[in-house]
């Protein structure tokens, strides 16, 4: 199941985590039944991992209410330096059982080890700490003190934990209270975290956690008695949502899809560009928002580049996400894979080249080998539509002007990279380009301090750092 022989196997244990066989909603600071559950399945085996509550429309109301009475006697009127006690404490218990939290999110979501436990939780307890820091600092931030009220919070499968702490975290320091609904392949590090703010001793009903699938979200979203809308997800879906808040006092924040530009110009150096681009790309399946999964590679040297990076993706390691060798893992979920694979045969069909290493897949569970187009055209659906898979699409440019305008050719705006060691024509390009995030010669780099966010159907509001504030108060 590796593309390089030489490594011997090292597989993470899974005795680190006390997996039960059911999980029921938390709210209110308790755990409770719903009338209906759902399975969520190992995405590596397809073994059912566990039975989890299934939300209806009076679980919904029970969780939103729990929030109002908590943030209107408890959380909203508590000073900031209290609510920062809580966000130190939680991120300290995040800490101490990190590596329960990363092996049961690799069991959940399909990601290698390697990812969650060095990427993922670290940055899920950075977000706590950071945002702790602001709790009652919120007068120097510029925008008010005053907290919004309840907030629905929708979150997606490709960063479980960390798109939970993207949203709880800045949520809570501002005073708000949360109800939050994880996606329904990837719930239970969110029903974990449950189980933290009871270790911190949160007040009953300041974080309630409601599981199901996207009529769960949908009651949540539409429900009267929220302040505020937070998603992250497909633009589809985030369109959706749009619609059904317009005409409501509800503030909205959307962080969706993107189809980032890679840019790399014939100065570059070039095996630190084929890191950057297998990065970009590969790094958690694709599942990622801001991946860069369209290489722009200036002619001159695209044939060089190319050729180091197909020898570079014969070394990737694809296979069990518990062992630390893996560099690729399972794809979350047969749905996601059935999209990837109905794109790759769409690049094929209309005219792309395509290119994979020799891998031997398992039979069960769902896997994907990492895949390069060549050869495509700007037209493609691969050259438009988000794959969010481990496949990459390159594209030629001649002139620093060509490379802007292709990179610009796309309905999203969220991320893009530029490698040269020319500073000047970093800034210059990085000037011109319609992305959220710009990285210079690296690609995935985050940090809490650092806001984050889109142009177009890439969304709106940002996340994290001091500007990410701003989604949770209300400016006087």
């Amino acid at each position: 199941m590796t593309f390089a022989d030489g490594y011997a196997p090292a597989p993470e244990s899974t005795s680190v985590v006390d997996l039960r066989a059911d999980y029921g909603l938390f709210i209110d600071g308790a755990f409770t039944a719903a009338k209906e559950t759902f399975e969520t399945v190992n995405p590596a085996t397809e073994e059912v991992l566990a039975e989890v509550a299934l939300a209806g429309a009076e679980d919904v109301d029970r969780a939103v209410a729990a929030a109002r009475t908590a943030f209107e006697n408890v959380w909203g009127p508590m000073p900031g330096a209290e609510r920062a006690k809580y966000l130190f404490r939680i991120a300290r218990l995040i800490q101490e059982r990190s590596r329960e939290l990363a092996v049961l999110e690799s069991l959940d979501n399909g990601k290698p080890i390697r990812e969650t436990r060095d990427f993922d939780l670290p940055q899920v307890a950075a977000h706590f700490f950071y945002h702790a820091g602001w709790a009652d600092k919120l007068e120097h931030a510029g925008y008010g003190t005053t907290p919004l009220g309840v907030a629905a919070q929708v979150i997606p499968w490709n960063f479980p934990l960390l798109m939970l702490a993207w949203k709880i975290a800045p949520a809570l320091a501002c005073g708000n209270t949360v109800v939050l609904k994880p996606a329904e392949t990837t719930p239970l590090t969110a029903l974990a975290f449950a189980e933290i703010c009871r270790q911190a001793e949160l007040p009953p009903g300041v974080v309630n956690i409601v599981t199901g699938a996207g009529e769960t979200g949908r009651l949540l979203v539409e429900h009267p008695g929220v302040d505020k809308v937070a998603f992250t997800g497909s633009t589809a879906v985030g369109k959706s949502i749009a619609r059904s808040v317009a005409g409501t006092s509800k503030r909205l924040g959307l962080e969706l899809g993107g189809k980032g530009a890679n840019i790399v110009f014939d100065d570059a150096p070039l095996d630190e560009a084929v890191e950057g681009i297998v990065n970009a790309i590969f790094f958690n399946q694709g599942h990622v928002c801001c991946a860069g999964s369209r290489l722009l590679a200036q002619e001159s040297v695209a044939e060089e580049l190319l050729a180091r990076l197909r020898a570079r993706m014969a070394t990737l390691v694809v296979g069990d996400p518990l062992d630390k060798n893996t560099d690729v893992g399972a794809i979350n979920s047969a749905a996601q894979l059935a999209r990837i694979r109905e794109l790759v045969d769409a690049g094929t069909a209309e005219g792309a080249e395509v290119w994979a290493p020799s891998c031997d897949l398992p039979e069960r569970g769902f896997w994907f080998a990492p895949t390069v187009f060549t050869e495509v055209a700007a037209s493609h659906r691969i050259a438009r539509e988000e794959i969010f898979g481990p496949v990459l699409s390159v594209l030629t440019f001649r002139t620093p002007a060509e490379a802007v305008e292709k990179a610009n050719n796309t309905p999203y705006g969220l991320s893009a990279g530029i490698w040269t060691e020319k500073g000047s024509r970093i800034l210059a390009v990085a000037d011109k380009l319609r992305a959220g995030v710009v990285w210079a010669n690296t690609f995935n780099q985050f940090d809490p301090a650092s806001p984050f966010g889109g142009f177009k159907e890439s969304g709106h509001g940002r996340e994290g750092g001091r500007q990410g504030l701003e989604a949770y108060l209300a400016q006087s």
